[in-house]
């Protein structure tokens, strides 16, 4: 959620800044600004609104040639959806301006401390920011002023920090929130995503919590929290800016569907060396220590941490549990005598699970981040991480993202479990069965027309199927704003089965043998209550009338086969919905607060 991108160089700083946002769409927001020196008259130009970048670009049209800018996409936190609370916000003076990513926790009793009852233009604690750096520097330097503001911040922030009286300056300052800096041979430019950067830099740098970096001309300086200098280490950017591209598709969502496929090859290419799967012998023997795992994720990463929940217990023995990390963070349940921690975040960033991240370390336990982003700040203050290999993921609604995280538990699991069954097989023809499977999909199109005609869905299934039954509704909810839910189909009878009316629609899943019969007793039962019934089923478990037939694959991958006609079911039902599909309201991808 926010955006962040600052430039400063020789090139056209607004085009750089524009492009970065268009890039950092996909986080979610509300609305957008840029901020820019006007190199001919010598000022700042200012410019924000509700509403897209492109309405933004359109704004920004008549503002004159810059070396200097610094952009924003904002996902309200603090206020209302409009223009006044939209960033940039400038200071008072008009000296400062500022963008900002997070939430300061104590911006009211700072706004009381320090502006003396100035009546402020916004709703937001950004503006206290930018305020009390103007209000500082009327007696000290602007260093110091900023220095002084940033000391008394409580909470997350990522800032850019223009000053009209150094128009060859760009300071970032970043604490929990992510910044990272980017070089080129014709300059510097500061993002909250590596997306923005990779168009124009082939090297990083991110940020420490409390470091401040000052760009200056063409060169750098970091300054730790001590505001002693700091190394500046770059890193190669490992990043292919092509597969943040649309290409032929008309969403996103639907190019990271039907890419599922080529994410599970590429995790093999990635884990295995031949035949062998490769898995860091460090992990394996912080697990090995250990007497329970503890998995923490939120949203879609939890639904996928069930999963791996089923799997570790299944090939491994060891009892896990899975736990909000929204909720762990603030109510953890007592612990084991040795435990080992899961995290999983597709982004890497998301706050609740740095929280919990931090209250784990404090008490000196292993951790391991299961992540999309090796650069991220959960991958890099982890005891371990792994890496999921998906690639970029546009759409704010996860899809392949979801099925990596699936394969690379399976794998941590096959590795620890020391299982037989050849793993590196089974994903291969896991690749294959999607491939075969999304080839061919016109029938999930029609469902969505056809079934979905009430305000209300359900998704069910036993054991396993009920957790990929959790996942199928929250992507409902998510993109075509029905209100599904994903329900263990044996307690149907405890109550939900009061819900069932006419033609309510009910998807049953099943993939399990065991439990085959049983789903499609509770099946029978919403039916003979009116309910307009879909079955999913594996191949070797499917019936004549099963609406939608999956290949078989390994019964551990299925989840991971199961989960794709339920993406497509909520993508087309969207689609019929005239929703926006790839940027859903409401909702972010990099969730960065709290």
């Amino acid at each position: 959620m926010c955006g962040i991108v600052g430039y400063l160089g020789k090139e056209e700083a607004k085009d750089i800044v524009l492009n970065g946002l268009f890039k950092l769409e996909y986080r979610g927001y509300d609305s957008a600004g840029i901020s820019l020196y006007n190199n001919k008259d010598k000022r700042f130009e200012l410019f924000k609104d509700q509403g897209r970048v492109a309405h933004l670009e359109s704004l920004a049209k008549t503002a004159g040639a810059s070396n200097l800018a610094i952009g924003h996409t904002r996902w309200a936190t603090h206020g209302k959806v409009n223009q006044i609370n939209a960033h940039p916000h400038e200071s008072r003076s008009k000296r400062f301006v500022v963008v900002h990513n997070g939430v300061i926790e104590n911006y009211k009793s700072l706004r009381r401390d320090f502006l003396n009852g100035m009546t402020l233009d916004s709703e937001t604690d950004t503006e206290v920011i930018v305020q009390m750096i103007d209000t500082f520097a009327q007696n000290m330097s602007a260093k110091a002023a900023i220095q002084k503001t940033l000391g008394l911040l409580k909470g997350s922030y990522a800032l850019l920090i223009l000053d009209n009286k150094h128009p060859d300056r760009l300071v970032a300052a970043k604490n929990k929130s992510p910044l990272l800096l980017g070089k080129s041979d014709n300059g510097f430019i500061v993002a909250s995503d590596l997306v923005a950067l990779a168009k124009y830099s082939q090297n990083f740098a991110p940020l420490d919590d409390y470091s401040v970096a000052v760009i200056e001309g063409n060169q750098v300086r970091f300054f730790n929290k001590d505001h002693a200098p700091q190394e500046v280490i770059f890193e190669p950017m490992d990043f292919d800016d092509d597969l943040a591209e649309m290409g032929p598709y008309p969403h996103f969502m639907l190019k990271e569907i039907m890419e599922q496929p080529l994410v599970v090859r590429t995790i093999i290419n990635k884990y295995f060396e031949d035949e062998r799967l490769v898995m860091k012998p460090e992990i394996l023997a912080a697990m090995a220590q250990s007497d329970r795992v503890y998995i923490l994720a939120a949203g879609t990463s939890m639904h996928a941490g069930f999963v791996g929940k089923s799997l570790f217990e299944k090939m491994t023995d060891m009892p896990v549990e899975v736990h909000i990390a929204s909720e762990f963070a603030y109510h953890p349940p007592t612990l084991s005598k040795k435990p080992f921690f899961v995290l999983i975040s597709q982004s890497g960033e998301t706050a609740d699970l740095r929280a919990c991240l931090m209250h784990i370390k404090s008490l000196n336990h292993q951790v391991i981040t299961i992540t999309n982003v090796r650069t991220s700040t959960l991958a890099r203050e982890a005891n371990h991480f792994l890496e999921i290999f998906a690639g970029p993921e546009i759409a704010v609604a996860s899809t392949k993202a979801y099925t990596a995280q699936l394969i690379v538990l399976t794998l941590l699991a096959y590795a620890y479990g020391k299982q037989t069954f050849d793993i590196r097989k089974a994903l291969s023809e896991l690749a294959h069965a999607m491939e075969s499977y999304l080839t061919d999909y016109e029938t999930i199109e029609m469902l969505a027309k056809t079934v979905l005609t009430k305000r209300n869905a359900f998704f069910i299934g036993r054991g396993v199927d009920y957790y990929v039954s959790l996942e199928a509704a929250l992507k409902l909810k998510e993109i075509s704003y029905l209100q599904a839910e994903g329900f263990a189909a044996g307690e149907l009878k405890h109550g939900t089965i009061a819900l069932i009316e006419e033609d309510t629609p009910v998807f049953g899943l099943i993939s399990d043998k065991r439990i085959a019969l049983n789903t499609r007793s509770n099946l029978d039962e919403v039916r003979s209550r009116g309910a307009r019934t879909v079955t999913i089923a594996i191949e070797s478990l499917s019936e004549d009338e099963d609406a939608i037939v999956l290949p078989d694959v390994h019964e551990y991958l299925r989840p991971a086969m199961m989960v794709i006609p339920t993406q497509l079911i909520s993508y087309y039902a969207a689609l019929q919905r005239g929703c926006d599909i790839d940027k859903p309201r409401n909702l972010a991808k990099s969730v960065t607060v709290e």
